[in-house]
């Protein structure tokens, strides 16, 4: 069945391919973005694969942007099916080096954009008694990483805001919660990390700057011939994999690389059931 899809941050990457392969797939896609202006990559993703879909702006910083995208569906569809919460923000810097305002940025944007965005569909979502939302994560978000404290810190707690509203809100009014974790996305990891160090300063000069060194050199080498890295498009393919599913999973990687890198934290329960019957059955029974 057709399912009406908002999809936030599609102006670049997995976004993109997200609302494009959606699309294709018979459903009524909005995809959203902070600024319209930016949406020549989209259109022209949207031409090439000869889908169509509906732009809106909505920035996830912004509750009343977010809160005037969802109304503006509302009245267009009269439903929300699922939510894709797509929109985030790489950060390399160290806790010493990263300001008080980088990490409040790092966390509105990776984890409260979440929460705002889930937040003003489930009372639509709620009063149909079904729904999906699906946040795309990282495998970042299961195993802290060099130099990504602050990042995963943003992505570990979209985890467990994942995790928790599975373990009473799915039971009681029908809403499924997924988490997708990626690794690198090839168009995106080593461009994006190093864009956003120049922006902010470039490399410091103190004594992690070989270890940043080596970090960001490794990145860069392993995006020839590796595994880790996958394309915009085989990341979407997941993400619509989970938009179909029946009884979705909690949490997903999307590649074997993925699944043999978090495997310590997730062998005994890969995807999340096992835990949210756990505590379903301390807390709620």
């Amino acid at each position: 069945m057709p399912k009406v899809i908002l999809i936030t941050g599609t102006s670049t990457g997995l976004g993109v391919q997200i609302a494009v392969q959606a699309a294709q797939a018979g459903h009524t896609v909005y995809a959203t973005m902070r600024n319209l202006a930016k949406r020549g990559i989209l259109d022209a993703a949207a031409s090439d694969a000869g889908v169509n879909f509906n732009a809106l702006e909505l920035d996830v910083q912004d509750g009343a942007s977010v809160n005037a995208a969802v109304d503006q569906i509302i009245a267009n569809e009269g439903r929300i099916d699922t939510l894709i919460n797509n929109a985030g923000a790489g950060f390399v810097r160290t806790t010493e080096q990263a300001s008080e305002e980088d990490v409040a940025w790092v966390m509105d944007v990776n984890f409260m954009g979440v929460v705002r965005c889930t937040k003003a569909v489930m009372p639509h979502m709620r009063a149909a008694r079904s729904g999906h939302v699906i946040t795309i994560s990282s495998v970042g978000g299961l195993v802290g990483q060099p130099f990504n404290e602050i990042y995963c810190a943003a992505k570990f707690a979209v985890e467990g805001y994942t995790e928790a509203l599975a373990s009473y809100v799915t039971p009681n009014f029908g809403i499924h919660f997924s988490t997708v974790e990626p690794g690198g996305i090839q168009s995106e990891f080593a461009a994006s990390v190093l864009k956003h160090v120049e922006a902010t300063g470039g490399m410091l000069e103190d004594e992690y700057l070989p270890i940043l060194q080596k970090y960001i050199g490794g990145a860069q080498a392993r995006m020839d011939g590796s595994d880790i890295y996958q394309t915009s498009e085989q990341v979407a393919s997941v993400v619509m994999g989970v938009v179909d599913a029946s009884d979705p999973p909690i949490r997903i990687r999307t590649s074997n690389w993925g699944e043999a890198f978090t495997r310590l934290k997730t062998e005994a329960d890969p995807d999340g059931k096992k835990q949210q019957a756990a505590v379903i059955e301390q807390f709620l029974s």
